[in-house]
């Protein structure tokens, strides 16, 4: 029992020495794993919060220093000129069939470009793009196209990029930039080019300190050499230079000259009209830039500059734009200079110019763009020559010329427009060119007849405009004719079958050049080609304006001109006789008009400027036509007989050539 006894403390004793146990200090090595957990913990949260906190860092260091393209587009599309596109989306602009011939194609070049490796064999250029689109290769393989030594490939990647209209921004940037001058002025001189391939001009030099514009053109014409000109032009040239604008405007006389557009000027003879010091320096830059030497000096000085800065300073005065149009015009006949006027910024002013809706100013444009095309053309049309169509390149073979000569105090766009049945206004003519036209010859008759080229003459009123007499200016119908027969050899007259339309005593300025064509061999082409000529009210046998009051004779017209016309003049009278017989011995088709109504000058004088028998060459019909002196050169509408008429005669005496 004892024993058993014994047994039973012992345990309890075992046991509760086993429990108590547990309370006693644990081995060495579990401590020593517990705190490399704990190491482990914070090491491990310390190396990834250094890791984030390091790559949070290299990303935004690297987007800091990252360019963002979208704003480097938006900085360069400022330099450049943008109009809207059509999609880029192949499939909106072809059809299926375009679609399986472009796979196909791709195909083609991957089996080629393929056996070109295996064969180590050359592989063709054309194949060569096998990993780039069709619109990325076009950009550079009509560069290269353009700068090959076939001129027919090179007029050809001109039309081919002047069709192209689906490109985007960066691929017209490319050409503009990388393209020569031939292919910039065939762009330019292309009807349906994208505005994208020319760029803006560049930056024009700061005035000088203390300097205006119009010191600076004042300097600029001081610099030119004042020798080989005529006497009017010193005049005018030293009246720009000392005279203010105020006195300037006082001089100017407001003169109506004998058959043509200076009627308004008339109106009120004690109104004088209106001049500044930049038109008159820019009016004798005019005759100045007729003088190559004096182009390369009005170069030389910054000229090209200074003009461009003043086209762009006076966009709401077509006048100064036209005479600074007719400085660069005169300029451009000299083909040395031609990569400088490039190089300055013009072109891409002319080419927006060409598309314009005014006439005049498309005009003028069209002249410099052809003084510039060497490419295309080998005339050269000089100060006063515009072609009215075409004005761009074509692929129209143009088979005969039809030539418009105006009257004194006429203009090469303005005696040629509609009748003004009523008063339009300018905004109104612009929206709806088929309801009235400025200059019939170009909206008209171009399209009637698309196979003729149609030049307008503007001839001696670069500097007076002749509502401000030159007291040096002398010009007589000989010395006109012989002038305007120079330009029109330059613009390659003669060389095909041509009618002349002359208005007033433009017709007499035509039968003086016929006749002295005839006496120079190197001009016998413009006899032979001759085909026919229009006569409207030409004063052939005088005019009544010589006979009314010599008083009122000199203060409307100069006397040089007053003296030609009067019915005893012996050089109108000897004139006449040597046309007429030389006109028969040609064989000259003559078609006359000659008005019926007085004209009326101002609100006082009502006169029968032109009368029938005056009118009368002796030889062709001649047809009255109600209307005064001034719109017998005016139809009234596309259909009327006027016009209808003129057609008429310019077909048939022309057929056989239009045929051919």
């Amino acid at each position: 029992m004892s024993s058993i006894l014994s047994t039973f403390h012992f345990s309890r004793a075992f046991s509760h020495q086993r429990r108590i146990g547990t309370l006693t200090p644990p081995p060495k090595s579990t401590t020593y794993w517990r705190d490399i957990r704990n190491v482990i913990k914070f090491t491990g949260s310390l190396i990834l919060g250094g890791s984030l906190f390091l790559t949070y860092e290299v990303w935004a260091l690297k987007k800091s220093l990252t360019l963002d393209t979208q704003v480097v587009e938006r900085e360069k599309m400022k330099s450049y000129i943008y109009v809207h596109t059509v999609s880029l989306d192949d499939r909106e602009n072809y059809g299926i069939t375009y679609q399986a011939r472009k796979e196909l194609h791709k195909a083609v070049r991957k089996v080629l470009a393929t056996s070109a490796k295996i064969l180590r064999g050359p592989f063709a250029d054309p194949f060569s793009t096998v990993d780039v689109e069709d619109h990325e290769c076009a950009v550079w393989l009509l560069l290269r196209k353009s700068q090959s030594g076939d001129r027919a490939a090179r007029l050809q990647s001109v039309q081919e990029m002047s069709e192209t209209h689906h490109w985007h921004d960066y691929q017209y940037r490319i050409i503009a930039q990388a393209c020569d001058l031939r292919t910039l002025i065939g762009l330019a001189r292309s009807k349906e080019s994208d505005p994208r391939f020319f760029l803006p001009p560049p930056p024009l030099p700061s005035l000088k300190e203390d300097s205006s514009i119009e010191e600076e053109l004042r300097q600029l014409l001081a610099s030119l050499p004042q020798t080989e000109l005529d006497e009017c032009i010193q005049y005018f040239t030293s009246l720009a230079l000392s005279e203010s604008s105020q006195s300037l405007a006082a001089q100017k006389g407001g003169l109506w000259c004998f058959g043509g557009n200076g009627l308004p000027y008339a109106e009120s003879f004690g109104e004088v009209p209106s001049a500044t010091v930049e038109m008159f320096c820019l009016e004798a830059l005019v005759k100045h830039s007729e003088i190559s030497t004096h182009c390369d000096q009005i170069e030389a000085n910054g000229g090209l500059q200074l003009l461009q800065r003043l086209y762009q300073l006076h966009k709401d005065c077509p006048k100064i734009q036209r005479n600074i149009m007719r400085i660069i015009g005169n300029m451009a006949l000299n083909e040395h200079l031609h990569s400088t006027i490039v190089r300055s910024g013009w072109v891409s002013i002319l080419a927006e110019a060409m598309k314009s809706p005014r006439i005049m100013e498309a005009s003028h444009a069209a002249r410099t763009l052809a003084n510039l095309d060497r490419e295309t053309m080998r005339e050269k049309y000089h100060d006063g020559v515009y072609v009215l169509h075409p004005q761009y390149r074509t692929s129209q073979p143009i088979k005969a010329d039809v030539l418009f000569i105006h009257g004194l105090m006429g203009a090469a766009f303005k005696t040629w427009r509609q009748q003004d049945s009523e008063q339009v206004l300018t905004e109104k003519i612009l929206e709806d060119e088929a309801r009235y036209t400025t200059c019939w010859p170009k909206t008209w008759l171009a399209r009637d007849c698309p196979a003729l080229r149609i030049i307008s003459v503007e001839y001696d009123t670069s500097l007076s405009d002749w509502r401000t007499r030159c007291p040096v200016e002398r010009k007589s119908i000989a010395f006109r004719s012989n002038e305007l027969l120079r330009k029109l050899r330059a613009a390659g007259v003669g060389e095909r079958p041509v009618i002349w339309v002359s208005h007033s005593m433009g017709g007499l300025l035509v039968k003086k050049m016929l006749l002295e064509a005839s006496k120079k061999p190197e001009m016998s082409t413009i006899i032979n080609n001759t085909r026919g000529i229009i006569f409207y009210s030409v004063p052939h046998h005088g005019s009544h304006l010589a006979e009314y009051s010599v008083n009122i004779r000199y203060l409307l017209f100069p006397s040089l001109e007053v003296k030609e016309l009067s019915k005893d003049s012996p050089a109108l009278k000897t004139l006449q006789d040597d046309f007429l017989e030389f006109a028969k011995d040609k064989n000259f088709q003559v078609l006359n008009f000659v008005e019926t109504l007085p004209t009326y000058i101002g609100s006082m004088i009502k006169l029968h400027v032109v009368p029938v028998e005056s009118a009368d060459l002796g030889i062709g019909d001649l047809i009255p036509v109600d209307v005064d002196h001034l719109n017998i050169c005016k139809p009234k509408k596309k259909d009327a007989f006027l016009y209808q008429r003129t057609l008429q005669f310019i077909c048939e005496t022309l057929a056989k050539d239009l045929e051919n």
